[in-house]
C-alpha cells in the first residue's frame, strides 16, 4: 500500500515565501549589513588584546567566542544572505550578552573600566546591527505583494 504525502514542498505559499526572501538577501543592503555584522565580531574577538584586558582570561575568552561567532554569522550573511539573514536574530541577544559579560564574567574580581566600556559599545553597536538584520527581513516581507 503506497502512503501520499503531501510535506512542505507541495504547499503554494513556499515559492511565494522564498522568493521574497531571495529578494530581501538579494539587495545591497543586506550585504552591507553582513559586511558590518562581520566586522562587528571581528573587533569583539580581537579587543582583548587591543584593550588589553590583562589578569582577566575569563572575559577575554567570553569576547573571543562570542566575537568568533558573531563573526562567523556576518561572513556568511554577507556570503550567502539568502540562507543567512534569517540566522541574523541571534546578532541582537549576542550583543546584549557582550554588553552584560562584564559584570557577569567577572563578578568575583570586577572589570576594569576600559573592559566595561569596550564591552558596552560593541555590544550596543553589535545589538542594533543584529536589530537591523531583524527589521530589514520584516520590512521585506511587508513590502512584498500578495
Amino acid at each position: 500500500m503506497a502512503q501520499h504525502t503531501t510535506g512542505m514542498t507541495t504547499h503554494p505559499d513556499l515559492a511565494e515565501m522564498r522568493e521574497r526572501l531571495e529578494r530581501t538577501a538579494s539587495s545591497g543592503s543586506a550585504v552591507a549589513l553582513g559586511g558590518l555584522v562581520l566586522l562587528a565580531g571581528l573587533y569583539a574577538a580581537i579587543s582583548p588584546w587591543v584593550v588589553h584586558f590583562s589578569g582577566t582570561p575569563f572575559i577575554a575568552v567570553n569576547n573571543l567566542i562570542v566575537g568568533i561567532a558573531v563573526g562567523l554569522i556576518g561572513f556568511c550573511a554577507a556570503l550567502a544572505p539568502e540562507r543567512m539573514l534569517r540566522l541574523a536574530w541571534v546578532v541582537a541577544p549576542l550583543g546584549a550578552w557582550l554588553i552584560i559579560s562584564p559584570w557577569v564574567v567577572t563578578a568575583a574580581h570586577g572589570a576594569r573600566a576600559g573592559i566595561v566600556w569596550n564591552n558596552c559599545w560593541i555590544g550596543a553597536v553589535t545589538a542594533v546591527l543584529g536589530l537591523a538584520a531583524m527589521g530589514l527581513t520584516v520590512r521585506f516581507a511587508r513590502r512584498a505583494p500578495h
